[in-house]
Parts: C-alpha cells; sequence; structure tokens
C-alpha cells in the first residue's frame, strides 16, 4: 500500500502545485439540468451536470459529497457489457466480475449489499448483492448518465447504501419534452473477443403538454477469448426496452413506464465437462418493472418542489445445468420514495423525505441456500444545507426501522440510525478543502442472516447466521480540489471504523466439493486514498491535447488479529492522454493494478497486470438536425492475463483478452 499512495500523492501533487502557475478565472458554479435527448456532444467539465441522486438538483462541484459521473464521449468510451465493468475507471471504484455478464460495483472496498444500485432513484431489486454470480438488471447502453456517490450514502438511501451508491439515469419517465419536439439516438457495434454484436435505440418525442420515450437493445456475444485460449460457458445474450410517457405542465410532470430485462448467461465457474458427463451451469433471468414518478413545482407557500416515486418489480431467474432447470430465485417487490423540498428558511434549505420497501425473496430447488425471506423497510431522513460565505455546510439524519423474516423462522428486526455532517470551504479562488464526518449503519442482508446450503452456479457452499447484529461505520473524509481552465484535480484520504463488520470467510473446508463460506463479524478498519488530475496541455489548431492521471489504494483489516479483509481492490495508478481536433478524437491510456498480496486466510494473491486501451472516433456527419459517429475502440490492447482481486473467480475467469471493437453511433 506504501507505494501505491507514493503514486498517488505524486499524482496529486502535480494536479494541486501545477494550477498555481495558471491565471484562469474561476468557473462558474451555476448549472442546468443536462439535455439528455440532444446529441451526445461532448462534456467537456462534468463537474456541472446535475446529479439527480441527491436533492434539490446540484452540479457535482457543489455536492461536499464525494461524487462521480458519467455522461456524453466519456461515458460512451466507458460502456461495457456490465455496470460494474462501465464505471470501474472512477477513481475509488472497480468490480467483482465473473465473465462479461455479471459485473457489480465496488467502492472503496465496499461491494455486495453494502453498495445501492439505483435505476432513476429507484433500487434495481435483483438479485444481484445475494451471490457474485447474478448479474445486475441494468443496462449501461440505454443510460443518459451514471452517478456514482462514494461513501456512506445511507442517509439518502438506507442501509443498503453504508458503502456507497451507484445510479444509472436513463429518463424512462421524461420530465420534459425535446427542445425540438423529436431526438433520438442508436448504436450498432461488434466486439472481437467474443465475436459479440450489440444494438440499441432511444427515441423521445412530445411538446409542452406530454412526452413519450421508447427505448430498446439487444447484444448476443459468445464465450469470449482470453490470453492463451478461450474461457468456456462466458457467453451472454441480453434484450432490454422500455416504454414511457408523461404529461407536462408549468406545474410539474407525472409520468409512468413498463420496462423488461431478460438475460441469458453461462457462469464460467462451471463450465461442465463432457467427458466426466457434467452439463455447464447458465442462468436465465427476467424482469419486468413498473413504474409512477412525478414532480410538483412550488405546490405550496414555503415548498418549492414535491417528488414521488413508486416502482414495482417481478423478478425470476433460472439456473440450469445443461437443460434441466435448478435452482429458481425470485423477487416481488414495491417500493417508494417521497421527497419535500422546502425554501429557504434563515438562510437553509433542504429536503425532508420517506422511503418504504416491500420485498418478498424466495428461492426455490435442490440448491436453496437461502430460505424465502420477507423484508420490510421505512426510512425518515433530513438534509439540509447552507453557504456562509466561501463555505458550505450540509447536514443530515436518517431512521429506518427494517425487518427480515425467513420462511419457517424467527423474525429479525433492526433500527439503523445514519447521521452526516459535511462543510467544503473554499479558501481561494480555485481551490476548496472539504471535509465529511459520517455514522451510517446497516442491517443484514437476508444472504448474510439465513444462507445455508450449495450454490453450484458460484461454485461455493454458504453459511449464514442468524443472530448477525447490525454494522456501524464512522467515517472521516477530507478532500482538496482545484478547479480551473488549465488544470483540473481532486485528492482523497478516508479512514472508515466498521463495529460488528460483516463478512464472507473461506474456512477452508470442502462440503459436497465446494470451499464452505461462512457470513462472520467482527470489527474493521478501512483506509484509503484517491487521486485524480486532468492537464489541459493545449488547444490550438493542431487539436486539444489533455492529460488524466489517477490512482486509488485500500486497506481493511480486521481486529483483534483478524488479518485481512477478503477480496479488496488491488492498489492502481493509471493515465490516458485525449485528443480532439474537428471531427475526430483519439485516447490512449493505461492502468496499473498492483498485485494483491494483504489477503485473507486460505485466499490466493492476485499478481500484478496492466490494462492498456484506446479509443478513435469520427464524426463524419454532423448538422442541426443529426450527428453521425464512427468508433473504433480497443480493450487490453496487449493482451493480459487480468484476474481482479475482487472477484470469487479470479482464478478461473480471467478478463477478456484483447478486443477490438467497432460500430456506429447516430443522434438525432
Amino acid at each position: 500500500m506504501r507505494n501505491t499512495l507514493l503514486a498517488i500523492a505524486m499524482a496529486s501533487l502535480l494536479g494541486t502545485t501545477l494550477p498555481s502557475l495558471a491565471a484562469a478565472p474561476p468557473s462558474s458554479d451555476d448549472a442546468a439540468a443536462p439535455d439528455t435527448t440532444a446529441k451526445n456532444k461532448a462534456v467537456q467539465d462534468l463537474d456541472r451536470v446535475v446529479v439527480t441522486a441527491v436533492p434539490l438538483g446540484q452540479s457535482v462541484d457543489r455536492i461536499v459529497h464525494p461524487v462521480a459521473v458519467l455522461a456524453g464521449a466519456q461515458l460512451d468510451d466507458a460502456k461495457g457489457v456490465s455496470l460494474g465493468e462501465t464505471v470501474s475507471n472512477i477513481p475509488g471504484v472497480q468490480t467483482t466480475a465473473l465473465g462479461t455478464a455479471v459485473g457489480r460495483p465496488v467502492i472503496r472496498g465496499l461491494d455486495g449489499p453494502r453498495v445501492s444500485v439505483l435505476e432513476n432513484g429507484l433500487a434495481s431489486q435483483d438479485v444481484s448483492n445475494v451471490s457474485q454470480d447474478h448479474a445486475v438488471t441494468l443496462e449501461p447502453f440505454l443510460a443518459d448518465q451514471i452517478e456514482v456517490l462514494k461513501g456512506p450514502s445511507t442517509l439518502l438511501y438506507g442501509s443498503g447504501a453504508i458503502g456507497g451508491v451507484v445510479n444509472v439515469v436513463d429518463g424512462r419517465i421524461p420530465e420534459k419534452a425535446p427542445d425540438n419536439g423529436f431526438a433520438g439516438r442508436a448504436e450498432a457495434r461488434y466486439d472481437s473477443v467474443s465475436e459479440g454484436k450489440t444494438g440499441m435505440f432511444r427515441v423521445d418525442g412530445g411538446n409542452d403538454a406530454f412526452a413519450l420515450h421508447v427505448d430498446g437493445m439487444h447484444r448476443d456475444n459468445g464465450s469470449y477469448d482470453i490470453p492463451g485460449g478461450t474461457l468456456a460457458n462466458s457467453q451472454v445474450k441480453t434484450t432490454a426496452g422500455a416504454v414511457g410517457a408523461s404529461l407536462l405542465g408549468s406545474w410539474g410532470y407525472l409520468g409512468m413506464s413498463v420496462a423488461r430485462f431478460m438475460d441469458n448467461y453461462g457462469s464460467p465457474a462451471e463450465p461442465g465437462d463432457p467427458a466426466e458427463g457434467e452439463d455447464p451451469v447458465t442462468i436465465k433471468m427476467a424482469q419486468t418493472n413498473y413504474n409512477l414518478k412525478g414532480g410538483l413545482v412550488d405546490p405550496f407557500s414555503g415548498v418549492s418542489k414535491i417528488e414521488f416515486n413508486l416502482g414495482h418489480n417481478a423478478y425470476q431467474h433460472v439456473e440450469y445445468e445443461g437443460a434441466e432447470p435448478g435452482t429458481t430465485f425470485s423477487t416481488d417487490g414495491n417500493q417508494g420514495r417521497l421527497i419535500v423540498s422546502h425554501r429557504p428558511v434563515a438562510g437553509w434549505e433542504g429536503a425532508i423525505g420517506v422511503q418504504t420497501e416491500h420485498r418478498k425473496f424466495s428461492a426455490v430447488g435442490e440448491e436453496t441456500f437461502v430460505p424465502a425471506t420477507t423484508t420490510k423497510n421505512v426510512g425518515v431522513f433530513l438534509t439540509e444545507q447552507r453557504d456562509f460565505g466561501p463555505v458550505k455546510i450540509e447536514l443530515g439524519a436518517r431512521r429506518d426501522k427494517q425487518s427480515s423474516e425467513p420462511e419457517n423462522g424467527n423474525k429479525r428486526d433492526f433500527s439503523p440510525n445514519s447521521f452526516s455532517a459535511g462543510a467544503a470551504w473554499r479558501f481561494a479562488e480555485h481551490w476548496h478543502v472539504s471535509l465529511n464526518l459520517d455514522h451510517a449503519e446497516r442491517a443484514p442482508a437476508e444472504e448474510e442472516l439465513f444462507a445455508n446450503g450449495p450454490h453450484e452456479a458460484s461454485a461455493t457452499f454458504e453459511v449464514g447466521n442468524a443472530n448477525l447484529d447490525k454494522e456501524a461505520s464512522n467515517q472521516a473524509e477530507l478532500g482538496l480540489h482545484f478547479h480551473g481552465d488549465a488544470v483540473e484535480g481532486k485528492v482523497a484520504v478516508y479512514y472508515n471504523r466498521y463495529r460488528n463488520f460483516i463478512y464472507l470467510a473461506d474456512t477452508g473446508e470442502i462440503d459436497d466439493d465446494l470451499p464452505v463460506r461462512i457470513w462472520s463479524q467482527n470489527d474493521a478498519k478501512f483506509r484509503g486514498a484517491e487521486a485524480e488530475a486532468t492537464f489541459h496541455l493545449a488547444k490550438d489548431t493542431h487539436g486539444n491535447w489533455d492529460l488524466r492521471v489517477f490512482g486509488d489504494t485500500v486497506r481493511a483489516t480486521l481486529a483483534d488479529g483478524g488479518g485481512n479483509v477478503p477480496r479488496i481492490p488491488a492498489g492502481r495508478l493509471g493515465a490516458q492522454v485525449n485528443w480532439s481536433a474537428g471531427d475526430l478524437r483519439a485516447s490512449l491510456g493505461a492502468v496499473r493494478y498492483f498485485k494483491q498480496d494483504k489477503t485473507a486466510e486460505f485466499e490466493t494473491d492476485t499478481a500484478g497486470y496492466t490494462l492498456v486501451n484506446a479509443h478513435f472516433a469520427w464524426t463524419f456527419h454532423d448538422d442541426a438536425r443529426s450527428q453521425w459517429e464512427a468508433f473504433l475502440d480497443g480493450n487490453n490492447l496487449t493482451n493480459q492475463t487480468a484476474r481482479p482481486a475482487t472477484s470469487l473467480f479470479k482464478d478461473v475467469a480471467p478478463l477478456p483478452g484483447r478486443n477490438i471493437s467497432v460500430g456506429l453511433r447516430a443522434y438525432f
């Protein structure tokens, strides 16, 4: 970790000392909501993008807590098959990874039920948190922007966001009509590593009184190549789409949507063996979501906005061994959020909110390792903020009531509490420093409490503990930011002390040929750092040149000689050169993942590796009505064997080898 911290410190030093040589004027803090249906021009300053996952519609640079956003050309270049892969180049964020189909975000070393995965502010309601072989039912190719809230976000989203939030914004319920009454986009691509084909489209239309949205996508990827061969049973087929419509007016909006997501993918952890008569394990999943969402502008005196979002989810996936159906996982859930934003009172702006969830989970079959469980939750939260000249203060509190009741078992009740305080001080023209203090609590998830049995798709035998206590986190984070025309940079260090941290421990035992892992509890410490700097090197007739450098590291240990927390991300350092001129843009970058040998008992070390990636795009038609862009992307160009330290399956399922993607995008 010491070498990684040194590398990060050097990167951040460049990003925070060179700006003093520049005399660029400060950028405006005003931000308007992005027109997500407009043509996809490159987003030059993502700090001005409005973050929908926080109240009051704030831009990134006005939020005290650490936030990152992917949008525009940056999102286009980052899109992967899984959500985790798509966000994995954000400092402090990596992915679990099982083949390409499965990848859940890991934020500052935390994953699973600690990271809340949202679609337009509501939970995805899949079972990706139950096991690392389960896919997330959100499609990055249909996103307008992806927002990442790093660090405890329980204040806004409850117990399952103690590690952070990833919110996919897709505009399926329109909040306004396109400026010219009609807009859309489409994309088609081919990936060489799996002979994969992906196509998507989106259409938006309407006027001042009504708006309509339609989207769809299809993916068909074969098993992908790795250095020295092909990873068996790593294929994936995905189909997704939605229809949404809204009534609009000066009073606000009211809309609804229906979305369908279907996935069929193999588990590389269980590829089968024809010589032994063993069939491969595949997973076929389907989810239907119904959403009702609305917003009222200035409905009452003293109230600036009322927003609500209601969702119903029906999810199911079946794990097949060959053609024989095995365990069936399903959820049936209802959830809702209501946020009331008030007018300034004595200079304070804020919102009060209520969040509810009712979820029925079941797993039926020979490998029912988690019993049918009903989870109920209701939470109330308050967040306030005020500017005191150059200092901004954010305060918040939340109270939850949550219960988990297994079939034929005893119900567990929990009452998590969360408190948050943050301050940002703009002490100079281009600089500001931030300090965040958070206390967050999390109720154990159903798999942590009640798991007991084999799970072939993930090749594990899991044992839960029905007597687990809620876990509590106390985190302090200090950040330094610079925003200027010549250079932008930020660095953050954090310390997180957990009481009753819940983790999946390897026992070294084998049951029915499967490794036994037990959900355990102990105090833990997480400490880490991350840095990012972008240098605008040149802007002339030969084009615009930028250099981005970033790095991150996290160290996590258990108390009382318990050793290391399992599956912690390796430290890394990356750099990327970006160029654009007229209708052309290109980039070339590399990310070094360092060796991870700070491992838990019975966990193997992970060798270091370097991923070299490149992107090229040519806008060959661009007018007031449409924009057409051809692109060529290269990933893992040096064909490295890459095994993420965060993955349960790193030893059997490395990341894809060299991949060349070619495709066409259209915006109209």
